[in-house]
C-alpha cells in the first residue's frame, strides 16, 4: 500500500458506470464481506443510470474502496440512500471512508440532492465519529433489529438495531464543519448524563441505570457508549447485548420526545467509553 506524507495512500476517486468497474466493485465486496452475498450487478448498473452512484477509490489501478449509493423518495422528498461503503482489508483505517464520503456529497449535489442517508450501528463508535463528528450528520430514528438476525463477525449474536442518520449536504453548519470553520463541541457543564457506567470484575465497561426522566430538560443530554464494542462483545456477549438494550431504549424514548442526535464527543484517553450529544430538534423541524 502506498502512502502519502499523511499516512493515508494518495487515492484517485470517480464515479464509477461501466461493466468493468462494477464487476470490479462486486468483486472488492466479495472480499471484504466474505460470508454476506455482493450486490447483485444488474441492481448496481441500473441503479446508477438511474439517480444512483458507485464511487471508487483507487490505489494506482486497484480498486481498494468503494460506496454505492441510490435514489430515494419517501413521499414527499427524493433523497440518496447510501447503501454500502467498503474498503479492502489492507486499506483500512487510512481515512479513505471519509475521502469517499466527501466525493459522494459533491457528486450528490450536482445531481441536485441535498439530503443523504443511511444506517450504521450505533455502538460502533468509529462510525459514529466519521458519521456524526466528522461529517455532519444527525439523526432521530432509531430502527430495531433493522436486518433481523446477521450472522457475520460483527453483528452475530446480537440484534442488528441501527441509527438512520440524515446528511443534509448543502446546510451551511454541515459546510462549515467539512471546512474545519465549526470548533469542535465539548460537554457543557450543565450537561446530564442518560446511562452511567462501570468497569466489572472483569476490567469490562458495562451499563448502570439509565435516566428516562428528562424528556423537557433545557440543556445538553448524553449517552455514553463502549469506546471498543467489538471488545466488550468478544469478552462478553451479556453486557454487549445489555449495551444493545439499554441505549435502545434511551435513544428510541429521546427521539420519540423530540430529541436528535446532534454530535458525537469522544471520551479523553483514560476513559472506556464516547457520547453521544442530544439536543432538542428545532421547533421548525419536529
Amino acid at each position: 500500500m502506498k502512502q502519502d506524507e499523511a499516512g493515508t495512500a494518495p487515492l484517485t476517486i470517480r464515479l464509477l458506470n461501466t461493466y468493468e468497474e462494477l464487476l470490479a466493485v462486486k468483486e472488492l465486496e466479495e472480499v471484504i464481506w466474505a460470508d454476506d452475498d455482493p450486490v447483485p450487478l444488474h441492481q448496481t448498473m441500473t441503479a446508477v443510470k438511474h439517480g444512483g452512484m458507485i464511487i471508487g477509490a483507487y490505489d494506482e489501478d486497484r480498486l481498494v474502496g468503494f460506496q454505492y449509493s441510490f435514489a430515494g423518495f419517501d413521499g414527499e422528498q427524493t433523497y440518496l440512500c447510501s447503501h454500502n461503503l467498503g474498503i479492502h482489508p489492507d486499506y483500512q483505517k487510512g481515512g479513505i471512508g471519509e475521502k469517499l464520503k466527501r466525493t459522494q456529497r459533491m457528486a450528490a449535489i450536482e445531481k441536485g440532492y441535498e439530503l443523504i442517508t443511511w444506517t450504521y450501528d450505533p455502538l460502533e463508535t468509529v462510525n459514529g465519529n466519521l458519521n456524526i463528528r466528522k461529517l455532519g450528520a444527525i439523526c432521530s430514528i432509531y430502527i430495531e433489529n433493522c436486518y433481523g438476525e446477521m450472522t457475520d463477525i460483527l453483528n452475530a449474536g446480537l440484534p442488528s438495531d441501527r441509527f438512520q442518520v440524515e446528511w443534509w449536504i448543502k446546510r451551511p453548519d454541515v459546510l462549515a464543519k467539512l471546512e474545519g470553520q465549526r470548533k469542535e463541541r465539548q460537554l457543557e457543564t450543565n450537561a446530564k448524563h442518560l446511562l452511567s457506567y462501570a468497569i466489572n470484575a472483569q476490567g469490562i465497561v458495562e451499563p448502570q441505570a439509565i435516566d428516562l426522566t428528562l424528556v423537557e430538560y433545557d440543556g445538553q443530554l448524553v449517552v455514553a457508549v463502549p469506546a471498543a464494542f467489538q471488545a466488550v462483545k468478544a469478552a462478553n456477549v451479556d453486557v454487549a447485548l445489555r449495551w444493545r438494550l439499554e441505549t435502545r431504549a434511551l435513544f428510541m424514548h429521546y427521539f420519540q420526545h423530540g430529541w436528535h442526535v446532534s454530535n458525537f464527543i469522544r471520551g479523553v484517553s483514560a476513559e472506556p467509553v464516547h457520547y453521544y450529544l442530544l439536543e432538542k430538534k428545532p421547533k421548525e423541524t419536529m
